[in-house]
Parts: structure tokens; sequence; C-alpha cells
């Protein structure tokens, strides 16, 4: 999502930020590759001119231009004025399903991945909130549908109602309510029935079952790669029916993400979630602040910890922290790192959301890092033995070629493998001595888990942040302190 944007911007700012002193006309300049970049991703002609203007009002001024870092200014503008692009003139409320239980009505197209969406919606709010959730199928017309709800139901271990052939949409929606209410269900879900376009068929059925069940929520699905078509189907949606928020899927295939950046200043409506996968747990709540600071290449510290607490339990990780603050880092500390980065996206999907990493992700693929290298280093640690694990400096001669062998890798393959543990055991040590660990598990695992109390990236100390990454990545030549463990063999 927002990949070609991003790429584009961040090749536009980056020449700003070198240029030291600027003139109106530099940054006339820079805005109009702006534009063209904007236009680009399929954001609307009037929302990109109105935001150009909008920035330009601002970073041509004389405060901006004359400043000590006036490029890094023009930056902060524009990420300022995304937000508010992203926003509209006030944040998203949470989605009201307090007093249950709480109807929510799911409405879009036919082929919109509203089905899915359901059931992501759904497990979310079961694992998330701890809400007990009935979703519902009123799709009387399409094939299979009402089944397919019920086996995404027991993926997922969340109730459907019971299929009855032959009641209308309004009917299974009255029975929904009733269900719901006697068996003390915080949220049911109703899954309507799409068409291939907008008529006077698909609303009159969407306004008879709103008005039998009056929704606290009326989520509109849309799929993000129709683009500008996505904008239009919301208005016209929002102008018949009324909605209360927007959910984009497939925004995982589409690097332009313009229906993204249209939808609220088009539809004064609020995207809540986006798919990013077909998967049951890939919906990501929409977050402006946060989609602004990745598409401008300033990563989601967020949503790394977020993924990081989905994969690591507290007890677990507590016991960590105490190990490296004694120095004590084995070969079954790094399995665990390299599993956990597996299932929290692998290296690609941890550096897109680390700060200032997002810009080395091409470099990295060009130099033949990917996942498959760290299945290659766990498959590595698992042809030891217990003793080899625990303490990896026996590692002789003889040790070497047999636990190569047992991989399939070289011996070569090891010895970079081991030079990455004792850096990485040495960095562990200094964050210990330094209260860094500490500081970083009461950010993670502290009072309610709140990820967002966390230290915002861009005050962390630089040089710290460098020794973290040189040491983790293995120092070497590559921008950014990236390792020879990147290089092709």
């Amino acid at each position: 999502m927002f990949e070609n944007l991003s790429d584009r911007l961040s090749g536009v700012f980056d020449r700003l930020t070198k240029q030291g002193a600027l003139s109106e006309e530099d940054v006339r300049a820079a805005l109009r590759e702006v534009r063209v970049a904007l236009l680009e991703a399929d954001v609307s002609l009037p929302v990109t001119r109105d935001f150009i203007k909008r920035v330009q009002k601002k970073a041509t001024g004389a405060s901006v231009t004359k400043s000590i870092t006036p490029g890094q200014q023009v930056v902060k503008i524009v990420h300022d004025e995304l937000i508010a692009m992203l926003e509209g003139d006030e944040a998203a409320e949470a989605l009201k399903i307090d007093n249950p239980p709480a109807p929510v009505l799911m409405v879009g197209l036919q082929g919109s991945g509203k089905t899915t969406t359901t059931a992501k919606l759904a497990r979310r709010l079961k694992d998330r909130e701890g809400k007990r959730v009935l979703m519902a199928s009123l799709d009387t017309n399409r094939p299979a549908a009402m089944e397919q709800l019920a086996i995404l139901g027991t993926q997922i271990g969340v109730d459907t109602l019971p299929i009855v052939k032959g009641q209308s949409a309004v009917d299974i929606a009255k029975r929904a309510k009733q269900q719901a209410t006697l068996g003390g269900y915080d949220v049911y879900l109703l899954d309507t029935a799409g068409r291939l376009h907008i008529d006077d068929v698909l609303m009159d059925e969407v306004l008879a079952v709103r008005n039998a069940v009056t929704p606290r929520e009326t989520l509109l699905v849309v799929d993000g790669l129709t683009g500008q078509d996505a904008v239009n189907v919301a208005a016209e949606f929002d102008g018949k029916v009324g909605v209360s928020g927007v959910v984009l899927t497939r925004m995982d295939g589409d690097g332009r993400g313009g229906a993204a950046l249209s939808m609220r200043a088009v539809t004064g409506k609020p995207i809540r979630f986006v798919g990013l996968g077909e998967k049951t747990d890939a919906l990501e709540v929409f977050d402006p602040k946060r989609v602004a600071g990745r598409i401008l290449g300033m990563g989601d510290i967020v949503a790394l910890v977020e993924k990081a607490q989905e994969v690591l339990e507290v007890e677990q990780a507590e016991r960590m922290m105490k190990r490296f603050q004694k120095g004590l880092f084995n070969m079954n500390d790094l399995k665990m790192q390299l599993d956990q980065m597996l299932k929290m996206g692998g290296m690609q999907g941890v550096m897109g959301v680390m700060p200032g990493m997002g810009k080395m992700q091409k470099q990295v693929e060009a130099a033949g890092f990917d996942d498959s290298m760290l299945r290659q280093q766990i498959a590595l640690i698992n042809s030891m033995t217990k003793k080899e694990r625990a303490n990896p400096a026996i590692l002789q001669a003889s040790r070497k070629k047999r636990i190569a062998k047992g991989a399939g890798l070289e011996v070569s393959d090891l010895n970079k493998l081991l030079k990455q543990h004792r850096q990485m055991a040495d960095m562990m040590k200094t964050m210990g001595k330094k209260g860094m660990l500490k500081q970083a598990m009461s950010g993670m695992f502290g009072k309610g888990k709140d990820a967002a109390a966390l230290p915002d990236p861009g005050q962390l100390d630089p040089k710290l942040v460098q020794m973290a990454e040189r040491q983790m990545m293995g120092g070497g030549s590559l921008p950014g302190g990236l390792s020879g463990m990147f290089k092709k063999k």
C-alpha cells in the first residue's frame, strides 16, 4: 500500500533536505513533483489541487525558506497536511458497539470482499476486544454465500446464524437480532447482499434491513483496487443509505493508494479499516497519523509493537530481558528472535514499519536478502546439539563442518551466523546496562499494553539507533549499516 507514492515522495524530499538553503522557487518545483506523484497515485484532481495549495501557502513563507532546516520543515508541513487530508475535520471515533447487542450492517457491491471482511472484523472484535460476536448472512441471491460465512465462522471461532432457506433479508436480520439478544452476544454483524452496480433493488433491500434493526454502524466495503470508482461508490451509498465508515479491501495489491487519500476529502466519511491480505487476521485499523508516516518513509513503530505483542508473551519477554541484562544470549535466544521475525511478516514486513528503514528495502532485495536466509539461519541452529546452542564458543572446525552439512549449507554461512550472534550478544549487554531493554519492555508490555506510550522514533538518540542497527545487522558497507549478511553468495 502506497509503495509507488512513497518512493516518488521519498526521492523528492531527499533532494530537498540535502539542498540546504531553499528559495521559494525550489519549494514550488518540489511541490510540482509532489502534485504529479499524487495524480499518478490516483488521487482525485480536486483533492490534489487543494492539498498542494495548502502546502504551498505554508511552505513558501520566510519562516520556512530562511529556517535552519528548510527541507525538513517542508516535509513536516506535507506530513501534517497529509494527516489533515486523511483525518478530515476531526478524528474518527471508535466503533459504536457498546450497549449490547450492537448491530453492525455491512454493505457494498458484489465482489468487494464484503463476506471475508465481515469475518475479519468478527475475528478482530473477538480476539482483540473480547467481544462475543454473531454473524449472519443476508445474501439470498449469491449461491453458497451463507455457507461461505458459516465456514469462515468455524475457522475463526465465531458463531453464525443457522441457515433457514426461503427467508427474506429482513426476516433473517430480525432473527439475528432476536438470537443476539437471547444469546447474550455483544455484537451481531449483518452481511448484506451485493450487486454488480448500484441499483434500486440493492438500495431498497439495504434500506429495509436498516429500518428493521437500526444499526449502530453501517460499514461500506469497497475494493481499493478500483481507485476513484471506490470513492464514487462510497459517495453514492452514503447519499442513498447513509454510511458511518468505509473499509477498503485489497489494499495490499495497490501500490498507489489514491482511493484512501481521496475518500475522506470527497465523501466526508472516515476509513475505519483496510484489508491487507486474504487471511482472516489481515485487517488493520486505518490511522491517519500512522499512514502519513508510512507514506513519507517515517515508519510505523506502533504497528511494529502491535505485531510484537501478537507473537510474544509477556512472561517470555520478561525472562528474555533478565537473561539479556546479564549478558546471556545464546543460539536458542537467536533462534527465538528469528522465528518471531518470520511471524511478524518477515524481514520486509518488519523493515516496512521501522522508522527510516523503508527506503532501504529495495537495496536489501537487490543484495539478495530475503526470508529464505532467515530460514537458513534457523536450519543451522536446528542442526546444533543442545550443548552447542547453549555455548556456541565450543564450535570448532569439525563441529562447524557437521552443522553446516546437516543444514545443507556452507561453513562460511555458519561463520556469518556466529559473527551475527556475537554482535547481537554485545548489543544486548550494552542495552541492558543502559536500561534500554527495560524501557522498551515497559512501553511494549506496560499498563494496558499501550503501544502509543513508546517514545517517538524521531526522539531516539541517532548514535544509539546506529549502534543497534550496526550490531544487529552485522555492520558493513550497505547504507545505514546493513551488513555482509545481506550479500549474495
